[in-house]
């Protein structure tokens, strides 16, 4: 099989990441008899640098035109004086709209090797931690009416929060064919004691849950889950939620894992194009060290084999050797403990790609 993956390294550490996630799918290429084209793009502030804007027309065109997207990372203390209209993160967001990205997909995993790197004691964590959070991208208030007006005499902000009733469809759908390929187990997160988004949100969640009747489906209230994640996260498998609440859960949840290096994302379209990533920044204080921890980057590549090219097989062949990577001892200065080897960033790559033979 061929696939186009236009590639946006971006900035400080992203060309180091996504060097490694390269190495591995060029091996899982090899493996499985696939060819993977990449077409190289820049963006964040090495593209403004070069062409004043954070990511070119022409970028924007090969995005949209590819099978799929993997991206590294934008930004860094360089282009902070930079106009709003043109920061390095203005593209992210504009590629999530030119994309029609609305879901993303945050998993939480805490692979049992390093449960003593996570903050939550050992007892909770168990033998890991594995949830995935899917979060609705591109409505509720970040999308809505802002406004700032002077009303009888001081300062009134307002923002809008609106939901329709297929975008909320449309994500939950997302959320419930997620839980039926992992343990059927869907919370949908909401605040409707309090507003309307949330009830509507919970009426249109009930509607679904009766066509995926195999899915053992819960309501949440958001402040109860943010406690619930930090008392006993295994409880849950998927959760789905609005833009916002999703933002400060994911944010959250990523902590449970020890580290931010670790973690991967997807965020897809209605169709089979999706952009994937690491969750953490460009980590401009490390840059061109070689001391980065690609396993993030790497698992996101293993996303996109999974959710953009229904290759669920090398995905998971992808996983698989993250994992006893980890089991033989090796580890990023990130994750690294007692009794461990440590490694550099091109060196966890090579370990995980000829971990998958």
């Amino acid at each position: 099989m061929e696939k186009n993956i236009t590639v946006l390294p971006g900035d400080g550490i992203g060309p180091e990441i996504i060097r490694e996630a390269v190495k591995v799918l060029d091996r899982i290429g090899e493996k499985f008899g696939h060819s993977f084209h990449y077409t190289y793009v820049d963006i964040g502030g090495c593209s403004i640098d070069k062409y004043g804007v954070p990511i070119t027309e022409e970028g924007m065109e090969l995005c949209k035109s590819a099978d799929s997207v993997l991206l590294g990372a934008v930004g860094g203390p360089k282009w902070d004086d930079c106009p709003a209209e043109i920061r390095p993160e203005k593209a992210l967001l504009g590629v999530r709209k030119a994309l029609g990205l609305f879901a993303n997909l945050r998993p939480t995993r805490l692979f049992p090797q390093l449960a003593d790197t996570s903050p939550l004691k050992r007892e909770i964590v168990g033998d890991g931690i594995d949830l995935l959070i899917v979060r609705e991208l591109t409505g509720g208030v970040y999308f809505g009416g802002h406004s700032t007006e002077e009303k009888d005499g001081e300062l009134v902000a307002t923002d809008i929060m609106p939901y329709s009733e297929h975008e909320i469809e449309r994500i939950g759908r997302v959320a419930f064919e997620t839980a039926m390929k992992r343990r059927k187990r869907l919370a949908s997160v909401d605040k409707a004691n309090v507003l309307d988004t949330s009830r509507l949100w919970r009426k249109v969640m009930h509607r679904l849950s009766e066509e995926y009747p195999e899915v053992e489906y819960s309501d949440v209230l958001v402040d109860n889950t943010a406690m619930q994640l930090i008392k006993n996260p295994t409880q849950f498998d998927v959760l789905v939620t609005e833009n916002m609440f999703g933002d400060i859960l994911s944010d959250e949840a990523s902590m449970l894992t020890g580290s931010i290096g670790m973690m991967p994302s997807a965020s897809l379209s209605e169709g089979t194009l999706g952009m994937y990533e690491p969750i953490h920044g460009s980590a401009p204080d490390i840059a061109g060290q070689n001391l980065a921890n690609p396993l993030g980057t790497i698992l996101s590549a293993a996303m996109m084999l999974r959710y953009s090219f229904d290759m669920a097989k090398e995905a998971d062949v992808i996983e698989e050797a993250v994992n006893a990577v980890l089991d033989q001892g090796y580890r990023t200065g990130d994750i690294l403990q007692e009794g461990c080897k440590k490694v550099s960033c091109s060196e966890m790559g090579d370990l995980v790609a000829a971990q998958i033979g």
